[in-house]
């Protein structure tokens, strides 16, 4: 396995790089657009993963970027509630609420793992 250098390095960042592209995306339509806390909400959530990622990165100690993925973990759990709330008011279908659903289970466990061979 090669070093990690930077945090564009890290499969979670990169992960939670494509769930921001896919939710900018997803927040697009008529219905979701005009509902614009909730589509401010979830792109503030799914951008705070990848800033707290990045952000503990940098920080450049173990505490630090530990605190940091715990934050970013949270923030996964904030976006899929968000999808609830779409998937709920019929902003969104199934089968994006279950593929933006599962991207962020996906990172929730690299964080996860990320987190444990940090202690």
């Amino acid at each position: 396995m090669s070093k990690i250098e930077k945090f564009e390095d890290l499969i979670c960042w990169q992960k939670a790089r494509e769930l921001v592209k896919g939710i900018y995306k997803l927040a697009e339509p008529d219905k979701f657009k005009k509902d614009y806390s909730l589509i401010d909400q979830i792109r503030r959530a799914s951008v705070s993963i990848m800033l707290n990622i990045s952000e503990g990165f940098a920080l450049r100690t173990s505490k630090e970027f530990k605190r940091h993925l715990f934050l970013a973990h949270g923030s996964v759990a904030e976006v899929q509630s968000v999808l609830y709330i779409a998937k709920d008011l019929n902003y969104i279908d199934s089968e994006n609420f279950r593929k933006y659903y599962d991207n962020c289970t996906e990172i929730s466990k690299i964080l996860s793992g990320l987190i444990k061979s940090i202690n």
